[in-house]
């Protein structure tokens, strides 16, 4: 339902930029993977690169990730059938609230404070398990939630 909302949401706004919707999903399951292996090893290292990733979704869009690219060269080309797209916002506004949750976790690490890290990266690993296992995107149902409230 969601998709279908932005799907909406992006053909009446003439100027959004559309994506395969199928590769943030696919980056949600390489996610939820480096998270969980970094909350149980308590792995700076790995929310670092984890960071990193967010940072490119969050700031060039989703669709230039390295996971993104990944999907692109190796996974995108076995599918067929048609290629449901959505609005380019919402998920880079969910990359946004990752790459929040991964400069808290990392600080975590750094200030040897292994309750904010733990804290930060469960929340973040949430968020990346439900858009893998169940294809909601909690970061981008708040996105248009807020644009429905200040009407963008």
């Amino acid at each position: 339902m969601a998709t279908i909302n932005r799907n909406l949401e992006a053909t009446e706004n003439k100027s959004a930029r559309l994506i395969d919707a199928r590769g943030p999903r696919f980056g949600a399951v390489i996610t939820t993977a480096v998270l969980a292996v970094a909350l149980v090893t308590h792995s700076a290292v790995l929310i670092g690169l984890q960071l990193l990733v967010f940072a490119t979704g969050a700031f060039l869009g989703p669709q230039k990730s390295p996971y993104a690219l990944i999907y692109k060269k190796f996974v995108k080309p076995r599918l067929s059938g048609d290629v449901p797209t959505e609005d380019v916002r919402p998920p880079q506004f969910a990359q946004k609230i990752g790459f929040l949750f991964a400069v808290t976790a990392l600080s975590g690490a750094i200030l040897s404070a292994p309750v904010l890290f733990a804290v930060a990266t469960s929340f973040a690993l949430a968020a990346a398990f439900l858009n893998a296992a169940f294809n909601f995107c909690l970061g981008c149902e708040l996105y248009l939630l807020i644009a429905r409230a200040t009407n963008r």
